[in-house]
């Protein structure tokens, strides 16, 4: 009902444009952070306060202290984004093991399924030309490139930029521009791993700057989605920021995007196309606590990091920039998912969900623009397993786990120096007959457990049950993408390899279960 009320608005917002605004639906730029923790920004307490443009991009628009990822790692987390569905639903989860994380390193056999329709497939329908910047994550083999996808242009990269690797066990990670490879990290795309310098920042965003350009040139709408790595380890920053954060390396990274940032953005008001154009900033997950100080950020008060269902894991930096539509320096309270980016898009765009299939992203446009709450809750997933629940204020655990003791004796914490007893456990801990309940404005940091025996516990989980066991009952998982892993599909001769004179020699197929240790 909504939504059909705001389409007429839309269409008016886009007819008022002045200047150089082209009527029509909006521009539409995300902009994804890897790894980048809720507490790594200035406005949300970071106290070295390096991020005076994702500051000023707040001030200017609406801020989300309540904004998830659908899942605590990075693959699932993207696929739900671009599809609008849970990780179970669109496959991005394996069943080798109970309620473990899995993504899509180089061996992995599957991908995003051909079934599933992508954000960047459906704003085809309203005429949009879409962009990927940085780090696809939905599967590297033919089959899942992004421009089977919807996607019109793309540079960046299938996976994670780890190596140097010999090229003889495992080869180096291809840098794409469209179809075809134009080399490798470490080979025709440097990254210093002793001093973190590489220019990778940099080229994405002249990347970024000269697609809208284009674009603005073109009278076209664009969808663009800025999905850079720099705050993934191993960090990087380009020469001219190294050295100059209070953070170290991470920091410079950090300040890096932030400056970055602010010249999409004032890019956007150059070129007269700010008003028409939606921009929301964003993490795929928590920080990976695992690498820091020196590798990775901060989940600020938030329990745990990346890897985990605990606050500091699955909530999220967010900010919605839409000058002459968001209302200025509003901060909104709304439970948010990066799934509703998927629908609030489409809805921006004119467009309505697919129908045939269950989408789990909300329709954020009555809340970013009305300053409208949409009561809804927030599931959270670790693989094939529903972790926890959060309704209104309140969040329930049903099944608690950090890591095994036999990682976590290997020195993997994924909870420095935040050991909760019978929280933060070592061993899969199921809570499905007495959930453990907190309340996130009082306990952010999940340490105060409301008790069993007391009315709030009793008044709270009587509301929350009920969602649960429709959630489940609904539920119907899709074909798991992650189970099978191989090294004979890595990246030995990516499209355009030849070209190059970089194609390597797979061995031979031996696919197997992909062991996920968390």
């Amino acid at each position: 009902m909504e939504r059909r009320l705001l389409l007429p608005l839309c269409l008016c917002w886009a007819l008022s444009a002045g200047g150089a605004e082209r009527s029509g639906p909006p521009n539409l730029l995300i902009l994804l952070m890897d790894d980048m923790g809720w507490g790594d920004l200035g406005v949300f307490g970071e106290p070295s306060k390096e991020t005076p443009n994702l500051d000023q991009m707040a001030a200017e628009g609406m801020l989300f202290p309540n904004f998830y990822t659908a899942n605590p790692l990075c693959s699932p987390s993207r696929a739900a984004l671009l599809t609008g569905r849970l990780p179970i639903r669109n496959g991005f989860y394996t069943t080798n093991a109970h309620a473990r994380n899995a993504y899509t390193p180089q061996e992995i056999v599957g991908g995003i399924p051909g079934s599933e329709l992508l954000l960047p497939e459906l704003l085809k329908k309203a005429g949009y030309v879409s962009k990927i910047i940085g780090k696809w994550h939905l599967g590297h083999r033919p089959q899942f490139h992004p421009l089977k996808h919807g996607f019109d242009e793309w540079f960046g990269s299938p996976n994670c930029h780890f190596g140097p690797y010999d090229n003889k066990a495992t080869p180096n990670i291809p840098v794409y521009r469209d179809w075809e490879m134009i080399g490798r990290y470490y080979e025709d795309f440097k990254i210093n791993l002793k001093t973190g310098e590489a220019n990778l920042t940099q080229i994405y965003l002249q990347e970024a700057l000269d697609f809208i350009s284009r674009q603005q040139a073109s009278h076209q709408p664009f969808f663009l989605y800025w999905a850079i790595d720099a705050t993934h380890a191993p960090v990087y920053a380009s020469k001219q920021f190294l050295g100059t954060s209070q953070r170290g390396l991470y920091g410079d990274a950090v300040r890096e995007i932030d400056d970055s940032i602010g010249k999409i953005l004032k890019s956007l008001q150059n070129l007269g196309i700010s008003e028409n154009t939606f921009v929301f900033f964003t993490s795929d997950n928590g920080a990976a606590l695992i690498s820091a100080p020196k590798q990775g950020g901060s989940n600020g008060r938030f329990l745990c990091g990346k890897q985990t269902t605990f606050e500091g894991g699955m909530r999220e930096p967010a900010i919605a920039w839409w000058p002459g539509h968001i209302p200025a320096g509003h901060v909104s309270h709304q439970l948010g998912n990066v799934m509703d980016l998927f629908t609030t898009s489409l809805s921006l765009a004119g467009l309505q969900p697919p129908s045939d299939r269950q989408i789990d992203g909300i329709d954020l446009s009555p809340v970013i623009l009305q300053g409208k709450l949409i009561d809804r809750p927030i599931f959270y997933y670790r693989g094939n397993e529903m972790m926890a629940v959060r309704l209104g204020l309140y969040k329930a655990h049903y099944w608690t786990w950090s890591n095994s003791w036999e990682q976590f004796s290997q020195g993997i914490d994924f909870c420095p120096g935040q050991n909760i007893s019978g929280v933060t456990t070592h061993t899969q801990e199921e809570h499905t007959k007495l959930p453990l309940l907190f309340h996130l404005g009082r306990d952010p940091g999940e340490k105060y457990l409301i008790s069993f025996s007391s009315y709030e516990y009793q008044e709270v989980m009587e509301q929350i049950s009920p969602k649960v066991q429709l959630h489940k009952e609904t539920m119907v998982p899709g074909e798991p993408q992650l189970n099978v892993c191989d090294k004979a599909v890595m990246n030995w001769a990516p499209p355009g390899c030849e070209k190059l004179g970089k194609c390597l020699e797979p061995p031979k197929s031996n696919p197997k279960k992909c062991f996920w240790p968390h």
